[in-house]
């Protein structure tokens, strides 16, 4: 009797710790589930930072990534990729005065050596010479000057005719940056380092302006570089290379990666590091994880003594995103648009089988065709949200087909049309839109098309309704 009644109440307690321990369990299950909360901005080093969805170029987390500042040798990567993009890895260059009287940190190259543009595009990302630099955009830049420089021997430039080359490569970074939505982005030397200059304008008047960019930006370019370029593996190939030897001139030469984020976290893809007096120590990096690539921009990170910053800062954002953000479909169920909910459009002056009823068109979602208008020119009227505030991510380009989120961020669809249309109207008109919105940005648009063609109302049309009519009265 004893025992059983031991075995009762060792169950009672059995039951009450299960009971107790389950809200706990849930409790610890839906805090799994919660996002982890973005890194506070006092927590990073970097004055200026970004977390960036390298495919779709959403900013995931920011801290004064609009700020313009200096971006010191992390210039070097806009400086590859054009290079790579305007010249073949075998060409020969030669080197001019100009070019071998930069600075540390330098590769000591000497007036009238000649070396292919592979290995000085090594030295340029692995060591971060700047003599590579301005050789490299003297090649390039000097295609575009007058053809007097153009037939002139390198080795024969004086200095200003070596800077109008470098400047007339400058042009070029600062249209790619252009293309590429950089607003705030301008580039004067090809190595980083910090300068100014003076822009006459068209009405005469002059404008300082500074070698620059923002985080946000300097995290776009690397987007493009990695993602969007013609030239894309090359770079990826050049900027992951631990070590490279080469030998040129009597000379040998050893490179040596210095981008130790490479090394640091599984996915690791690429950076650049940079440092000047006045940028202070930067980087911009990025990683792949599952087929999720994130970009990081740090500008201003700290000055000596505090080369470790920008690791620390760099580390903390990936894991950021890494933890949080996750691919989701625009067509997945519960958020691609259901078309059974499309109204049909009156038309005006449209035939009808029946005089003085109204005509309709049914509509349909076109998923073959890519809209491509700007918004201001979208058609509205019924079912449009009123919100001025939306923006396209990139409307010149192909829209995407999912966004990396948080679970808890929600994706807005919004269907936009005309209240009505005025015949006649062609089957496959557009008249609306199905917009995927994510923070106030349309990230997917689909077209809204017509189902039916519907006549205008015509003399022939008004004869038929009378006969019809005059039967009717008979």
């Amino acid at each position: 009797m004893k025992m059983r009644m031991n075995k009762i109440i060792g169950g009672f307690f059995c039951i009450c710790l299960l009971l107790f321990q389950l809200p706990l369990q849930t409790a610890a299950a839906n805090a799994a589930n919660e996002p982890s909360p973005p890194p506070e901005g006092s927590s990073l080093f970097a004055t200026s930072a970004v977390l960036m969805d390298a495919d779709s170029g959403r900013v995931l987390y920011g801290k004064n990534e609009n700020a313009v500042m200096a971006m010191a040798s992390t210039t070097k990567i806009m400086t590859c990729i054009m290079v790579l993009e305007n010249a073949s890895l075998d060409e020969t260059l030669t080197v001019s005065a100009y070019a071998a009287s930069m600075p540390k940190v330098k590769l000591y190259l000497q007036k009238g050596e000649q070396y292919t543009v592979r290995d000085l595009l090594h030295s340029l990302m692995l060591e971060s010479h700047n003599d590579t630099a301005v050789a490299l955009a003297e090649h390039i830049g000097r295609q575009h000057l007058p053809s007097a420089l153009r037939d002139k021997a390198v080795t024969e430039y004086t200095a200003e005719e070596s800077k109008q080359a470098v400047a007339a490569f400058a042009t070029l970074m600062n249209s790619k940056a252009a293309e590429l939505g950089c607003e705030n982005t301008w580039f004067i030397t090809p190595n980083g380092l910090d300068a100014t200059e003076t822009i006459s304008l068209s009405d005469g008047s002059t404008v300082q302006k500074e070698h620059c960019t923002t985080a946000r930006e300097l995290a776009g370019i690397l987007s493009y570089c990695i993602k969007e370029s013609p030239k894309s593996q090359e770079f990826l190939d050049i900027t992951r290379t631990q070590n490279y030897s080469f030998s040129a001139n009597g000379r040998s030469f050893s490179c040596v990666n210095h981008n130790a984020f490479l090394n640091m976290m599984d996915g690791a893809l690429t950076g650049k590091t940079g440092f000047t007096n006045k940028a202070g120590y930067c980087y911009v990096g990025a990683l792949t994880r599952d087929d999720r690539t994130f970009v990081v921009a740090l500008l201003a990170c700290g000055w000596p003594n505090n080369k470790s910053y920008k690791w620390a800062d760099t580390k903390k954002l990936m894991q950021y995103g890494i933890d949080n953000y996750f691919y989701r479909s625009f067509d997945q169920e519960g958020i691609s648009f259901d078309e059974e909910y499309l109204p049909p459009i009156p038309v005006r002056n449209g035939q009808t089988a029946v005089f003085n009823a109204t005509a309709y068109t049914d509509v349909e979602v076109d998923r073959e065709t890519l809209p491509k208008w700007p918004v201001e020119d979208a058609p509205n009227g019924a079912g449009a949200s009123g919100q001025t505030d939306i923006k396209d991510a990139t409307w010149d380009e192909e829209w995407l087909e999912g966004l990396l989120l948080r679970p808890d961020e929600k994706i807005q669809v919004r269907y936009t049309a005309k209240k009505s249309l005025t015949a006649p109207i062609e089957r496959g008109t557009v008249v609306g839109s199905i917009d995927y919105i994510v923070d106030d940005t349309v990230y997917k648009r689909e077209n809204v098309v017509t189902k039916d063609t519907v006549e205008a109302i015509d003399l022939r049309w008004c004869m038929v309704q009378i006969w019809k009519r005059f039967l009717c009265i008979r």
